[in-house]
């Protein structure tokens, strides 16, 4: 039985590397080059804690396209158990278009497909209950599971003895803090990126974001930073901030779900919360070395190299 079930979105992104400017009319731009990925907050961590070897189930929706069984064989070839990804009869699977500037940033053009249709009748409890770990990573994104839904997905996870771990993929609305209100007395650690976390909390400093967090019941925050690395705080304590590994950024697509990846496999081998954290530090890093959000990781002997080896940036 595994030791994690990630439960959420499941994407397909198509990325293109370096993009500069949409070319006018119908002329032609010229990439170096184009992948197509399995992405998305409950998908690539899956992949990634597989590569980490973790026992992992993913749990979600795809459509019954050629995109959803490009997601289940590639994510069924890194050792990911996809038993329990449900094939939507109705809506496509959720993919994203990306054009990756050469600094690494990208805008997105997404369509949700069949996140929509996922629901907490989805979840397989009885697989659950015989994991270590749930992952719920997608929120915003699910309009089937968010809020309530969600709130008692967790904490019906907790009560089966499980630590809960939660992302985000969030954009500015009004209703953001309504439709988390039922998740966060349920999160023992959350792990949105600083930007999105300031847009929910409405604050700008990193201890205040956590502290907003940790006052309506999350246990630890792990603000990712993007190059600045990563902000942990447990309730009730003054916040740290763990900086990022000097690497060369091809694509922030995936850092953070690789962040999860590497701080849950952390948890599971029984580190502190901060020696946890530095090893998703070094996932992040490493997936940004490379196009998409399976890049860069091999497996766990490589990240403990790079994360010996490499660096800090400054």
């Amino acid at each position: 039985m595994p030791q994690v079930v990630s439960f959420g979105a499941h994407i397909a992104d198509a990325l293109g590397w370096p993009f500069t400017q949409v070319p006018p009319g119908q002329q032609l731009a010229i990439l170096e080059q184009i992948r197509f990925t399995v992405a998305g907050t409950a998908a690539a961590p899956s992949v990634n804690l597989a590569k980490l070897g973790v026992d992992v189930a993913t749990v979600g929706r795809v459509g019954a396209d050629t995109i959803g069984e490009f997601v289940r064989t590639t994510m069924t070839g890194y050792g990911v158990d996809v038993s329990h990804l449900v094939t939507d009869p109705e809506l496509q699977t959720s993919a994203s278009l990306l054009p990756i500037r050469a600094d690494g940033s990208r805008p997105a053009l997404h369509v949700i497909g069949a996140n929509a249709g996922l629901r907490e009748e989805d979840v397989p409890w009885d697989v659950v209950a015989q994991a270590q770990v749930f992952h719920l990573g997608g929120l915003f994104v699910l309009p089937g599971v968010d809020g309530e839904p969600a709130g008692r997905i967790l904490r019906r996870a907790r009560e089966l003895g499980l630590t809960t771990t939660v992302d985000l993929l969030a954009s500015p609305r009004p209703d953001a803090q309504e439709l988390l209100a039922p998740v966060l007395p349920h999160t023992d650690y959350l792990l949105p990126n600083v930007e999105e976390a300031g847009w929910i909390t409405g604050q700008d400093a990193h201890d205040d974001i956590a502290a907003w967090f940790h006052d309506r019941g999350v246990g630890t925050t792990l603000l990712t930073l993007g190059g600045d690395g990563v902000h942990v705080a447990r309730r009730g304590e003054p916040g740290t901030v763990l900086p990022a590994y000097a690497v060369d950024v091809v694509d922030s697509t995936g850092c953070g779900d690789a962040l999860t990846a590497g701080f849950v496999s952390g948890l599971l081998d029984g580190l502190d919360l901060h020696a946890a954290a530095e090893r998703g530090l070094a996932c992040g890093s490493l997936v940004a070395t490379g196009l998409g959000s399976d890049a860069g990781i091999v497996d766990l002997a490589q990240v403990q190299e790079f994360a010996r080896t490499t660096p800090r940036a400054v």
